[in-house]
């Protein structure tokens, strides 16, 4: 099947002259024409191309391999889980919601989860969404005895599934999950554990189901230029009701300046992360720029098996070595704000009185001097040059390296494309040899990855960090399903976290997003993830 091609749009001040194309054999509103004029009247319809910072994921239900970005883009517009992130309001961080379970209830031991299942939900493959459904695509994650099990999948699982000990199904449309520890926030790992339609697994198996996937999600999978451009079309069976959109199309576009060309030629009508310097250009043409705080993180994982950064007066000192506000506003335009903890704000950890690193050069100079290096030292650092949440990467490790370098740090910034970054940290291994890592990290989109970034003898590669005392805080935090207590005990583990500075704390993304002015019904969450059922395209 052809890759459906969006009609392209030219944004003019508060107007859009546009035209129509034809995908496949149907038209769709592309904010002009007579689909535009349809969505104009309607409050429906439009073809929405949304501008990715990074490659677009493998689309098999979790493999992704592009970050939270394809899972934002992708994986949640195809499929779902037994729960899902309710992301219709944008003033208070985004809630775990029913999805393809309608309720749940816990045991005393915290342990044992019975999920009742939502009736009368399809795939987008006509087939019925069921118990067996849950149990079929459970085996694939975790099951290596099953036909459909790989490898990937399974080590893809391990981040949300690891936890679960057994399941099976109760009858009556219910199934049981039971986790090897009490965890607090099992709705939240199940949110991202998507469920695929078993007759397609079938049908195209495990290799070729990539290239035909089908979810309960709102839209449907149409073709994709792998890791270029994925295409879908809305699911009228959908359970919430079909998204107002007809069709929605992703593209990779890494360069920024790429990407607000695409605004403003009408090649896009939203793109993630738009160049700060582009941001006047694209208001007086009519964009809206969305912003909004969420839990996110740009920082430096600095390897503190080996000296200087084994010592901690070195990690505070370059903390404070930092002008973050000048990076935050000057160079981001505000789009991020300054990062002075390690609990991004909006999030539960986030403690209003929790600030440590101020900019201040001389108590950097002088806590260098009492580590033993007072006159600086020569370090390295791999940064991405694009991705998921990576801001503006390099133009941020470059200032970060000139206020460094004011204080005697010398850091050589080394590059690297996002994809290895990714494979190499997975793998525990810093690319290119360095002493730090520059990266993107939504620290509590999913709180089964905190020990990922922050445990004692993690795969990933964290600099060597280990606090059995943050280890300890972060697994009664887990094991609790009180949101007060889980509060309490991450606040304590993440002011440790600050305090002993394993990472260079850099700026809090606002997740900046432009749109084009024939965009309507775009909510910008406190979260990764956005809601693509309430927008529409048209005049």
């Amino acid at each position: 099947m052809p890759s459906p091609r969006p009609a392209r749009r030219r944004i003019r001040a508060g107007a859009v002259a546009a035209s129509c194309a034809l995908l496949l054999t149907a038209a769709t509103g592309c904010g002009g024409g007579s689909d535009g004029a349809r969505a104009a009247h309607t409050g429906r319809g439009g073809t929405l191309v949304v501008g990715a910072t990074g490659s677009l994921p493998n689309p098999d239900t979790i493999l992704g391999g592009a970050g939270y970005e394809g899972t934002a883009l992708v994986g949640f517009q195809i499929y779902e889980g037994l729960t899902r992130y309710d992301l219709s309001k944008a003033d208070a961080p985004a809630p775990v919601a029913p999805a393809l379970a309608t309720s749940w209830q816990v045991a005393e031991d915290g342990k044992t989860w019975t999920f009742t299942l939502r009736k009368g939900v399809t795939f987008q493959d006509g087939t019925p969404f069921d118990a067996a459904a849950v149990v079929f695509n459970l085996d694939r994650y975790l099951k290596k005895g099953s036909p459909h099990y790989t490898a990937a999948l399974g080590a893809a699982a391990q981040e949300y599934g690891s936890d679960i000990a057994s399941y099976r199904t109760l009858g009556d449309g219910r199934v049981q999950l039971v986790t090897t520890t009490a965890n607090g926030h099992f709705t939240d790992d199940l949110t991202h554990l998507l469920i695929a339609s078993p007759a397609a697994v079938r049908r195209y198996g495990p290799d070729g189901f990539r290239n035909h996937p089908v979810g309960t999600g709102p839209f449907s999978f149409v073709s994709q230029a792998a890791g270029q451009e994925i295409d879908m079309a809305a699911n009228p069976r959908y359970w919430r009701g079909a998204p107002k959109l007809d069709r929605l199309v992703v593209k990779a576009l890494p360069d920024p300046a790429a990407r607000s060309a695409a605004l403003l030629s009408g090649g896009a009508g939203l793109i993630d992360y738009p160049n700060p310097d582009d941001l006047p250009r694209l208001r007086s043409a009519g964009a809206r720029i969305a912003t909004n705080s969420y839990d996110h993180l740009w920082y430096w994982i600095l390897d503190q098996s080996t000296a200087p950064w084994s010592k901690p007066q070195v990690r505070q000192a370059a903390n404070y070595a930092i002008d973050r506000k000048a990076i935050a506003g000057d160079l981001l335009g505000g789009t991020a704000g300054p990062a002075y903890q390690a609990a991004p704000p909006g999030t539960l950890a986030h403690d209003p009185h929790g600030d440590v690193y101020s900019y201040d050069p001389a108590k950097a100079r002088r806590l260098l001097a009492e580590a033993g290096y007072p006159h600086g030292f020569s370090t390295t650092v791999t940064v991405p040059t694009a991705g998921s949440g990576n801001l503006l990467p390099v133009p941020i490790a470059e200032a970060v390296q000139r206020d460094l370098a004011a204080v005697g740090i010398k850091a050589a910034i080394r590059t690297t494309d996002w994809s290895s970054l990714l494979s190499s940290e997975a793998k525990g291994q810093v690319p290119l040899g360095s002493q730090a890592l520059a990266q993107s990290t939504t620290l509590f989109q999913s709180e089964s990855l905190l020990p990922l970034f922050l445990g004692t003898g993690s795969p990933f590669w964290t600099g060597h960090y280990s606090d059995p005392a943050v280890d300890g805080l972060i697994k009664e935090a887990s094991a609790s399903v009180d949101p007060a207590v889980r509060q309490r005990d991450y606040r304590q583990a993440l002011d440790r976290v600050t305090r002993d500075a394993p990472w260079l704390f850099v700026v809090n993304d606002r997740n900046p997003r432009a749109l084009a002015p024939d965009v309507h019904g775009f909510v910008q969450p406190q979260s990764w993830f956005v809601d693509l059922t309430s927008v529409w395209v048209g005049k």
